[in-house]
């Protein structure tokens, strides 16, 4: 059945331009049987327009058409294009010259070709082809040069392969890596120069190798540590400089002296 374009998604503000900035005209189209059809419209439904929302939805009316545009000069026409195309057609943009092409592929690939875009040169599209492999093929990302890259294989690659990441040059990286790695790797994340590197790790380690954290120079890292260490190392803390730290401490080293504290504050207001 035709899909007919609708009227209503005309975009007037924007000039009816081919890629090259010269005015359209629907009587020396290759396509005026589609005009007739409503398959195409001016300022809303073009393959030669400049705008890709207007090539795009020419496209989705017409799908059969796409493959007649893998070599259109018009970057946006072969991206679009790329959205609509067999596979077989598809193979044949997986080098084209152009990233913007290349990432619209990359998101139409099956997942067991999207390997030979594993070394693109654009980061986005390398970005698009870690989101949609497999987690069991994504250790071939992990030394990517982008640290997004290697932030999207964090995410998504099995826990028992992120130790290869707790070394990783960027914070934001190995913060991802504390944040799903299996508790073995936890200690050193916990001693990572970077705070919050530290902080994420110090929230996953278990209690009872909370207490050499209560002297870490980020307070963040002293209140968890403050909340949930062995009583028997709350002294230190309930002296810390940060007050929040201290008085979770004493809180937990004396709750009911904190109750009556609380309740003659209270009575006192009351007065």
């Amino acid at each position: 059945m035709t899909t007919m374009i609708n009227s209503g998604m005309t975009n007037n503000d924007i000039p009816s331009v081919d890629w090259e900035g010269t005015n359209i005209s629907c009587e020396t189209c290759a396509h005026t049987d589609r005009l007739a059809l409503g398959t195409c419209a001016p300022l809303s439904a073009c393959v030669h327009d400049r705008y890709a929302k207007r090539i795009d939805r020419f496209f989705g009316t017409n799908p059969g058409l796409a493959s007649q545009y893998i070599e259109h000069p018009y970057f946006e026409v072969r991206a679009v294009a790329a959205k609509y195309l067999d596979l077989f057609q598809l193979n044949r943009l997986i080098s084209d010259p152009d990233e913007t092409v290349r990432a619209s592929v990359a998101l139409r690939l099956p997942p067991k070709l999207l390997p030979k875009l594993i070394h693109d040169a654009e980061r986005e599209v390398r970005i698009r082809v870690a989101l949609r492999l497999e987690p069991s093929s994504l250790s071939i990302m992990l030394n990517d040069p982008d640290y997004y890259v290697r932030i999207v294989v964090a995410r998504r690659i099995a826990p028992s392969l992120l130790f290869h990441l707790v070394r990783d040059s960027d914070a934001s990286v190995r913060r991802e890596v504390a944040i799903r790695i299996g508790v073995e790797w936890l200690t050193m994340l916990a001693n990572d120069s970077d705070e919050d590197v530290r902080l994420t790790a110090i929230r996953r380690l278990p209690s009872g190798l909370l207490p050499p954290f209560r002297f870490d120079a980020d307070w963040r890292v002293r209140l968890e540590t403050a909340q949930r260490v062995p009583t028997a190392y709350l002294a230190d803390l309930a002296k810390d400089e940060d007050e929040i730290v201290a008085a979770t401490a004493r809180e937990r080293l004396d709750p009911e002296s904190t109750l009556n504290t609380n309740q003659q504050s209270e009575n006192a207001h009351g007065h």
